[in-house]
């Protein structure tokens, strides 16, 4: 019988392979295209026909998502209209696996017409089209990952990879930011986490477990019960955060005191909690409760003068959709 999973091994040996390979020929050529992207003004004009086509629409997309303004036009479709898209100050992005297909290399001319400056994802580099471009960058490959050696696997791979790499760079040369980011995505998961703040998810007044210092255990529960944030927050008069005492909390306390009703709930409660600024992004108070040796549920929130503004809780989150 036939292993998948060791079908499976061999074809991603096959593209760390190729993409090994790819990370050796990453010099002064790629730096060129860096420098190029950089200096234009306009689009960037991504093209390329077959697989070729459908990974130089996802580079397009990355760009675009990233500060640098990109469309995709088709080889065949860009003869027939589309071709009023493209102006003077744009660059080509063109990909090809042969560098010889003839809708591709039809495109490149329109392209030398306008003057444009022309960056090529080739596969192959003696082609036509990796002589022709301003820029040619190599990503051919040893062999597909295919086991006939004939499906776009390993060189779709290494093409796609060479455009995350251009987009990074660009990103990282552009100073371009999570603000940034979020800006062009404001809806879906990636909006709410870019752009959600503790403060629109949390739970203030009536609703915060308010419990102030010197108040015994029995007033603490009624508020720990009644509020039902898994958690009261010990203040002073003055709103300042002195302790926090969870559910968990009640668990323990419950095994080790004999007379936890009458007790004070300074003395049981828990000294200096972790906190989260009001103006913090929730994904930060996600990753304060997640990432730590034991993990915690809820958290104080302070306002910018260290009073207790609310109380945010993972389920909160969860709901919010991080």
């Amino acid at each position: 019988m036939i292993s998948c999973s060791r079908l499976a091994k061999e074809v991603i040996r096959k593209e760390i392979l190729a993409l090994e390979s790819l990370l050796e020929r990453i010099g002064p050529e790629f730096e060129r295209a860096v420098d190029v992207l950089m200096e234009t003004r306009g689009k960037v004009i991504a093209t390329g026909l077959g697989k070729s086509g459908i990974v130089a629409s996802k580079i397009s997309a990355t760009l675009s998502s990233t500060g640098t303004p990109s469309v995709f036009i088709h080889p065949v479709e860009a003869m027939h209209g589309d071709l009023g898209v493209i102006q003077r100050g744009d660059l080509g992005l063109i990909l090809s696996n042969s560098g010889e297909t003839s809708e591709v290399l039809h495109f490149l001319q329109l392209f030398k017409r306008l003057g444009l400056k022309t960056i090529g994802i080739i596969g192959r580099a003696g082609s036509s089209l990796a002589r022709d471009c301003d820029i040619f960058l190599d990503s051919g490959v040893e062999c597909e990952a295919c086991p006939l050696n004939l499906a776009p696997t390993s060189s779709t791979t290494v093409a796609m990879v060479l455009g995350d790499a251009l987009a990074c760079s660009l990103i990282e040369l552009k100073g371009f930011t999570r603000e940034d980011f979020s800006r062009l995505h404001p809806s879906g998961a990636l909006g709410r986490r870019l752009l959600l703040r503790v403060k629109d998810v949390m739970h203030a007044g009536e609703e915060l477990p308010l419990v102030q210092s010197g108040q015994t255990m029995r007033e603490a529960l009624v508020v720990l019960t009644g509020k039902a944030m898994g958690a009261v927050i010990v203040v002073s008069k003055s709103r300042d955060l002195l302790g926090i005492f969870t559910d968990g909390d009640l668990r323990r306390a419950v095994q080790r005191h004999d007379d936890l009703l009458n007790l004070e709930i300074d003395s049981i409660m828990i000294r200096n909690p972790v906190v989260i600024g009001q103006d913090r992004m929730a994904a930060e108070a996600l990753n304060l409760m997640e990432n730590r040796p034991s993990q915690i549920s809820v958290l104080p929130v302070v306002d910018a003068q260290g009073k207790v503004a609310g109380i945010i809780r993972v389920h909160d989150l969860v709901l919010a959709g991080l």
